[in-house]
């Protein structure tokens, strides 16, 4: 069984070719071979290999013998084989955070409205297969752009998409998420607002002042909700008025939720059509560790989602499971000292659980975290 190899640019391809010969075992995508010169390309054949997404001359396309695959496009208003994430100049494309009513004009915007008008469960099989499509691009421009990291150094955030930019826990989570980016892990989140929007904020600030900080959170605190009009303006603003391109941090939403606006603080993006890849792709990729801020339903559901895969040693050892707030987990939602009990009776087993009030706690216990112990 041989792995194809993938090649993602043009200028790929053409280096390829000119070394003419038989190609065998790879994968193409979205390469526009008619760029490439039509001499170099008489002098190859293509055996076993996968084209995604791309453009042939009419000569090359009857060249292709049966052992290659050709998946062309898709009649759907989004890219089904893209190479690359997104970010928020490419979902947002078409909207000016000056004018917020703009939004309606947005790359994203315009994909849910397909998307619901599809249906959130499509039938159409040209719409379910450029769904799959395109969520299986995104799982693997997500893990090309991950293998860049140790990783240990993938830590989750996880909280509330309802818990507002005033509350003193968002605060919290800036200051968490800041200093875990200082210190070179890269936070990711589920993408959206509330704890989310905070993780990528904090790393979006990571290396500024407590006063630039300070102002940033002035700005958003505006429209503490993410159902306010000015939500995703203010985000906008805040990143014109402290520009970065050091820092890094991954949101996975899902549009299937897409009623909440991705956070333009993420400066990586893979949004998910299907949001069971996505839930369980979060949660995979943070062998960092998880920190658990106040939520609710949606975060619950992460947690003993989180707690299988540590006592499974799914991903081949346990890491830790680090609560925000001790009053919210043991008594609000008392998820903690259940965890605690059920790991006491050997129901769970491995399960690495800290709970702390202070930011400095949590992330400490983040960063001691070494997974060869």
């Amino acid at each position: 069984m041989h792995n194809h190899i993938e090649i993602i640019t043009t200028q790929q391809a053409a280096e390829l070719v000119s070394h003419g010969g038989v190609i065998s075992h790879h994968a193409f995508q979205c390469v526009d071979f008619r760029a490439i010169d039509a001499a170099a390309l008489a002098d190859v054949t293509f055996k076993d290999c996968i084209f995604m997404g791309c453009r042939f001359s009419p000569d090359m396309r009857i060249r292709l013998d049966e052992s290659n695959t050709a998946l062309t496009s898709l009649p759907v208003p989004y890219s089904v084989f893209r190479t690359t994430l997104y970010d928020a100049s490419t979902l947002y494309s078409g909207y000016d955070y000056n004018c917020p009513s703009t939004i309606a004009e947005s790359y994203d915007y315009k994909i849910y409205q397909h998307y619901l008008k599809t249906g959130k469960r499509a039938t159409d099989v040209a719409e379910t297969l450029a769904r799959t499509l395109h969520d299986h691009s995104m799982s693997d421009a997500l893990h090309e752009f991950l293998s860049s990291y140790k990783d240990e150094d993938i830590v989750a955030i996880m909280g509330g998409h309802a818990m507002l930019r005033t509350d003193d826990v968002y605060r919290q989570v800036v200051e968490i998420a800041k200093s875990l980016t200082e210190q070179g892990k890269l936070m990711t989140t589920g993408g959206g607002p509330g704890a989310m929007e905070a993780t990528h904020l904090g790393a979006w600030l990571a290396g500024r002042t407590n006063s630039e900080v300070d102002e940033a959170l002035t700005i958003l605190k505006r429209y503490p909700s993410f159902t306010d009009k000015g939500w995703l303006s203010s985000a906008f603003e805040v990143m014109k008025r402290f520009p970065q391109n050091e820092f890094q941090s991954v949101g996975i939403p899902t549009w299937l939720y897409g009623h909440e606006p991705a956070t333009p603080f993420a400066t990586h993006i893979a949004k998910y059509f299907e949001n069971s890849l996505r839930e369980d792709g979060l949660l995979t990729i943070a062998k960092g560790g998880v920190i658990y801020t106040p939520g609710s339903a949606g975060t619950m559901q992460e947690i003993f989602q989180d707690a299988v895969q540590n006592h499974y040693l799914t991903v081949e050892y346990a890491s830790p499971m680090a609560f925000l707030d001790i009053d919210y987990w043991t008594n609000e939602l008392p998820v903690y000292p259940m965890l605690e009990e059920l790991q006491n009776r050997g129901r769970y087993r491995n399960l690495l659980l800290s709970i702390s009030d202070d930011v400095t706690d949590i992330v400490q216990t983040i960063l001691d975290f070494n997974p060869k112990n």
